[in-house]
């Protein structure tokens, strides 16, 4: 069994993505050597042999790998006291992976075609906890294989993972993601908010006495969820987020409400941080699934408004009262409750409380 789970990644601007390494996949993305010296060097200066000792490896080896650091953009001098890392400024697998509190490993491309497609590679041949990274994709996709666009300057990485879950659980990854993003664009000082069951918005959109209200608000980014698995169990998941972090408004597609954290701030943020606080919010809630779908709703921008939303069923209108694991949104129709698990959803206005 294989598919989407309805929390893709949206339309038109954003980006799903491809190409990771990790567990079992040890010749893409950072060298697990390379990335031994990036946590030893994450605690303070460490001396070659010391190095060389930790790894089993020459001291030449060692030389080597640091070199390998620096051409990454990760600063590396020597000193007294052994080797220091005095700047991590640059946006590559290495500068991602030192001081990464999480246990991915990181396969960074320049340019890749969908972070997505890498990742499902990869996990056909065994990898687990993988993120693949891209500041570019030239064939990216979101859910139901709409346009997504993804210039340099996002975010646009995909996760594989290989959980323990039934497959009727994979909808609470794609909240569990979207809760890692809206909590690490606040933390750059943007009010993200989450658009059920796949999308992070910027701007109240609420109605107000004056101003009637938005269908949603500016679009930041869109997360695509697919997996493989058996009735019983996922063999595994890949959740791809298309953030537009420091994208420039003018190269986002004037079809779509799309915004970035560029446009939002003013000034760019630091893509390797915030993809850290991505991967490590991400890793924290996946340990407590249920645990992130209360969470998702604190972020909600769908639940206390009128929504619509096309089903496979047909159409459900009405008042978005709530949110029930795995991801199921409750609307209350006027008539009965439904609980729709799949769907487009178009946010009319908010809910007379």
């Amino acid at each position: 069994m294989t598919g989407d789970t309805d929390g893709g990644e949206g339309d038109e601007s954003g980006g799903d993505n491809g190409d990771g390494s990790g567990a079992g996949v040890r010749d893409a993305g950072v060298p697990a050597s390379r990335r031994e010296i990036l946590d030893a060097l994450a605690d303070g200066p460490v001396t070659g042999p010391a190095l060389a000792d930790r790894l089993g490896v020459s001291r030449a080896a060692v030389w080597n790998h640091v070199e390998a650091l620096r051409e990454a953009g990760v600063a590396v001098e020597s000193g007294e006291d052994g080797y220091a890392v005095t700047d991590v400024s640059g946006y590559s697998g290495e500068a991602i992976a030192y001081g990464l509190d999480a246990p991915f490993d990181v396969d960074y491309h320049d340019s890749v075609g969908s972070t997505n497609d890498r990742a499902r590679e990869l996990a056909a041949t065994g990898a687990r906890d993988v993120v693949v990274v891209a500041d570019e994709q030239t064939a990216s996709r979101g859910r139901l294989d709409r346009e997504w666009v993804s210039p340099p300057g996002g975010v646009w990485l995909s996760v594989v993972l290989r959980p323990e879950a039934p497959p009727a659980h994979a909808p609470a990854y794609t909240l569990a993601m979207a809760v890692a993003v809206a909590r690490a664009c606040r933390e750059t000082g943007v009010d993200a908010r989450i658009k059920w069951p796949n999308d992070v918005l910027v701007g109240d959109s609420r109605e107000t006495e004056t101003e009637p209200a938005e269908r949603g608000g500016r679009k930041l980014c869109g997360i695509l969820t697919e997996m493989e698995g058996e009735a019983d169990r996922v063999s595994w998941l890949v959740v791809g987020v298309g953030l537009n972090a420091n994208v420039d408004p003018a190269d986002l597609p004037a079809s779509a409400d799309a915004t970035s954290l560029l446009a939002e701030r003013g000034e760019p943020v630091d893509r390797r941080v915030l993809v850290q606080r991505i991967l490590e919010e991400f890793d924290a809630l996946t340990d407590d699934l249920r645990g992130a779908v209360d969470a998702w709703e604190e972020y909600a921008d769908t639940v206390g408004r009128r929504v619509r939303v096309d089903t496979p069923g047909g159409v459900v209108e009405g008042d978005a009262v709530g949110i029930e694991f795995p991801g199921a949104l409750v609307v209350d129709t006027g008539a009965e409750t439904v609980r729709v698990t799949a769907g487009d959803c178009e946010h009319l206005r908010p809910v007379d409380r």
